[in-house]
């Protein structure tokens, strides 16, 4: 069974940064965060290949948010910078993609726990 565990999440004044860190265990995968706000459907934010050659953002986070990811680590990472208000929500990270649109959560096989991040104003 594979195990998907996120951290880093935590508590930020509006401007400020935070890294989340999403550890798959198993074999490589096709990962991607998304968030989900308070009444709020589940939206994506951010897609990265297995090898780290392909990455797709939402259009809310572009120019501020980077993910990336160390393979040899089965580790998964999203740099947050210049936190907004808006930007609070779970985040959730989803492996084993499936194909079609990235921002699809029902594409994932694998997701996990989710880690909060509240960015205050």
């Amino acid at each position: 069974q594979v195990q998907v565990v996120e951290s880093g999440g935590g508590l930020v004044q509006a401007g400020g940064s935070l890294r989340l860190s999403c550890t798959a265990s198993g074999l490589t995968f096709d990962m991607c965060w998304f968030r989900q706000a308070p009444g709020k459907e589940r939206e994506g934010v951010s897609y990265i290949n297995w090898i780290g050659s392909i990455t797709y953002y939402a259009d809310s986070v572009k120019g501020r948010f980077t993910i990336s990811r160390d393979s040899a680590k089965n580790t998964m990472y999203l740099q947050m910078n210049s936190l907004k208000p808006e930007d609070t929500a779970m985040y959730y990270c989803a492996a084993y993609f499936s194909g079609g649109s990235w921002l699809n959560p029902a594409l994932y096989k694998y997701w996990g726990q989710g880690t909060q991040v509240t960015v205050s104003s």
